[in-house]
């Protein structure tokens, strides 16, 4: 039995950039950055950065391109893979990437971990949530639901 599966919280640690393969299907690559704090043994509090090229396809490409920006934080679960290339000094270059399956935009900010209080410093009002706080400011693309597309 074989398992190929990798999931990361982290932040972008640069915007995200669309292509396009010439078959038109959309790509969209970004790096992840994930931080692991210990205490080591004397106890000092030690911390480590690590960091993740994601590539993820379609129209999932084009979401992460339109909403994510550097220092926003994303959930991704996808395979691991590793591609090889000839440079133009003839070495061969190798380069490991998670292939996405899914992702999922994190709070706003950034921040992995914090509150989710908001982020603007102004008293919130008692009573009904606004629609801006409902769906975390973010303007979703409106698409008709065509019921024939539902698969049950």
């Amino acid at each position: 039995m074989y398992l190929n599966k990798a999931i990361v919280i982290g932040n972008l640690t640069r915007d995200p950039e669309l292509k396009a393969l010439p078959s038109g299907i959309k790509v969209c690559s970004f790096s992840l950055a994930t931080n692991r704090v210990w205490k080591d043994k004397n106890g000092a509090k030690q911390e480590s950065a690590d960091y993740h090229n994601v590539v993820v396809f379609g129209r999932q490409a084009e979401t992460v391109a339109q909403y994510m920006k550097k220092g926003n934080s994303m959930l991704v679960e996808g395979r691991m893979q590793t591609r090889s290339w000839d440079d133009k000094d003839g070495s061969k270059k190798y380069r490991t990437e998670i292939i996405a399956d899914k992702t999922q935009f994190g709070p706003r900010g950034g921040a992995t971990g914090g509150s989710s209080a908001p982020a603007s410093s102004a008293p919130v009002s008692a009573g009904a949530p606004k629609d801006e706080d409902l769906d975390g400011g973010i303007d979703y693309p409106e698409e008709d639901i065509n019921p024939e597309d539902i698969p049950f």
